[in-house]
């Protein structure tokens, strides 16, 4: 079986940054499960199969910038949400964390391919409709974290 063939989302091209986002996904999955170290966790992810074809660096700022600032996410995410953050699915909650990381520590990246990396990971891995609430979520959060970029995709 080919590594393409066993993703959940086949068809879709996975970058280096895309596949760093799947596996700082899965690593903050095991992370709320198990409640291990993030050094634990990076360790674990990094031998998993296709870990050679993430981009490294980005995986190892992600994981480690959500796990280390979850708390300070979570009261980003809290009043943007219908329930408690304990009562969001944990693939939810990682992407929640994850995109919340993105929007805050990599203004470089634009807060649309921040927010369509997110509904993708949540598509893949995620349940039926957790994608819309996922894009829910993270579109108001971009309007708090990034007001001026957002203003400014919205006049064009």
């Amino acid at each position: 079986m080919t590594d393409k063939s066993t993703h959940a989302n086949p068809s879709k091209n996975r970058t280096p940054r895309h596949r760093a986002r799947e596996f700082a996904l899965q690593g903050l999955y095991q992370w709320l499960l198990n409640n291990e170290p993030a050094r634990v966790v990076s360790t674990n992810i990094r031998g998993a199969h296709g870990f050679d074809k993430a981009d490294s660096e980005f995986f190892s700022a992600l994981l480690n910038g959500a796990i280390g600032t979850s708390v300070e996410l979570r009261e980003s995410i809290a009043p943007l949400i219908d329930r408690s953050i304990a009562e969001l699915s944990p693939i939810e909650h990682a992407v929640l964390l994850l995109g919340a990381y993105e929007l805050k520590n990599h203004p470089e990246i634009p807060y649309r391919v921040v927010i369509n990396e997110a509904v993708e990971l949540t598509k893949s891995f995620g349940g039926i409709d957790g994608h819309k609430y996922v894009n829910g979520v993270l579109d108001k959060l971009a309007s708090r974290m990034r007001p001026d970029e957002v203003a400014a995709n919205e006049r064009r």
